[in-house]
């Protein structure tokens, strides 16, 4: 079933992903973590329009290959959690996969199976095309050459990202074999209070308009605030219940948004991802006012 179609804002449909990202007058943009789920399963057209309804800048979804060939959206490796079938997603042809329906929410056991397939990337791209940026999350990096053509041939080029870790000049070259310069890259790293000189200085090599970033402690985002502006390089941060978000939990900033969201936009984080994105542009909102 074809989700409903939100409109997006006309402020932010004449704006391409870099230049919205640039833009200093912005608010913190809020990233949808595969998509806005609470209501329409993971990774869904459903989802990504619920994002859109939210009003979320941004919507991260994560990419796979089919069998036959065909890029479609699924974070895990089997398709047990979203579906109830204990069997590796990438082994199903895409006519296969769309006939399977997903759990509801971010699934598991006891959640109702919806009315949604699961998506391709083309459908994908023809939702988000000027309306919602997206965050395109590989499986498997690989894939970038053929997600890039895919995002040309959609006209979706402006409105995405692709991105890998850049901890090293290894790192850079193989980013430059990729030949993807006309669809927006943002690194990823590592920052600590020993590092991020160095971590800065590799990737300057190729001048990401944003990195998402792990770090030791918030002083060293703050200390190093004006190299990022100099960099040109927007900070994105994770507060997802995972460990690798540390202290910076959705469920710590539910419990007091102040002392998570409201720390990390003080320090310079100006994108965040999280699974409460409706929570998140409330408080945005809220500090607006």
């Amino acid at each position: 079933m074809k989700a409903r179609r939100q409109k997006r804002p006309m402020k932010e449909t004449l704006m391409n992903y870099k230049d919205f990202i640039a833009d200093p007058a912005r608010s913190c943009a809020v990233v949808a973590h595969r998509g806005a789920w609470h209501g329409a399963p993971e990774n869904s057209l459903a989802a990504i329009e619920n994002a859109i309804a939210i009003g979320c800048e941004i919507v991260e979804l994560d990419i796979r290959k089919s069998a036959d060939g065909q890029l479609f959206l699924m974070h895990d490796d089997t398709l047990e959690r979203v579906a109830g079938i204990d069997r590796d997603a990438e082994t199903f042809t895409m006519a296969e996969l769309q006939a399977i329906m997903l759990r509801e929410d971010d699934g598991g056991e006891g959640r109702a199976v919806s009315d949604q397939c699961i998506p391709t990337l083309r459908q994908a791209l023809e939702i988000i095309r000027g309306r919602i940026f997206a965050d395109l999350d590989l499986k498997d990096r690989g894939l970038f050459p053929e997600v890039a053509a895919c995002v040309r041939e959609m006209g979706a080029a402006a409105d995405v990202d692709l991105k890998t870790k850049v901890y090293t000049l290894a790192d850079v070259e193989w980013v430059r074999a990729q030949k993807i310069d006309d669809v927006p890259f943002m690194g990823m790293a590592r920052l600590t209070a020993e590092n991020t000189g160095d971590a800065l200085a590799v990737l300057a090599e190729l001048s990401p308009f944003m990195c998402e970033i792990r770090f030791d402690s918030l002083e060293t985002i703050a200390y190093h605030r004006e190299a990022f502006a100099k960099a040109g390089m927007a900070l994105w941060v994770n507060t997802l219940d995972q460990p690798g978000s540390g202290e910076w939990t959705d469920s710590a900033a539910l419990a007091n948004p102040d002392l998570i969201w409201g720390r990390l936009m003080d320090a310079g984080i100006s994108v965040i991802q999280t699974d409460q994105p409706a929570a998140l542009k409330s408080y945005i909102r809220a500090r607006q006012a």
